[in-house]
């Protein structure tokens, strides 16, 4: 029996990333294993597809980006950036710190600024928005922060300076735990006020501000 390179694991492991990067791009979904399902269901491939890894979707995310987006991304990353910054040195009692796709600047049109703040009492954290005329919606997020231990915290999502927020509140003394990224299982980069304005001065969407 013959085989069509389509059927070899490492031909549909490419497949099934780059189609998975299509959807999260084009279509918004932002969850990696919906994507890489609704990419299977697409290409015919069906449950026992070779799925790639979260950080090869990541890759040929960034990849389409460069390709469709390379001239438009900048100012993207700029606006969301920005508006990060002043939300941010707002809500700066909550030593909030910037994460996911904007910080790394793989972002697309659907995604959502997502923040960590830190807090022991939530409750605080919406009267602050509140008091800044933020209209919020409260939300779970799940977190993982070791392999083997998932957790999930309170969070809010909302629209300010014409972007769209997610926020998990943590409490106070996981401010130097960093939960563990989804796309490559290592704690998750994330910027202050300080090393978000540094990557704003350097007007560079490929600036890599500091952990922490």
């Amino acid at each position: 029996m013959r085989f069509s390179s389509r059927d070899r694991p490492d031909h549909q492991r490419l497949a099934l990333a780059v189609e998975a990067a299509r959807i999260i791009q084009e279509e918004g979904l932002l969850d990696f294993r919906s994507a890489k399902t609704k990419a299977a269901e697409r290409l015919g491939l069906g449950r026992r597809a070779h799925l790639p890894d979260n950080a090869e979707i990541e890759a040929a995310l960034a990849e389409r980006n460069r390709i469709f987006h390379g001239e438009t991304l900048p100012e993207l990353l700029v606006t969301l950036r920005q508006a990060a910054f002043q939300l941010m040195r707002d809500l700066s009692i909550y030593k909030p710190r910037l994460v996911g796709d904007v910080l790394s600047g793989n972002a697309t049109l659907h995604t959502s600024v997502d923040l960590h703040l830190f807090s022991d009492t939530t409750e605080a954290v919406s009267a602050s928005l509140e008091s800044l005329g933020v209209g919020y919606r409260s939300i779970a997020r799940r977190h993982r922060l070791r392999h083997d231990e998932v957790e999930q915290f309170p969070g809010y999502r909302f629209s300010v300076h014409d972007c769209d927020f997610a926020s998990t509140v943590f409490p106070v003394r996981l401010r130097g735990h960093a939960p563990l990224s989804p796309v490559d299982g290592r704690p998750m980069r994330r910027a202050g006020l300080r090393e978000l304005a540094e990557l704003l001065d350097l007007g560079s969407a490929g600036g890599k501000p500091a952990s922490g």
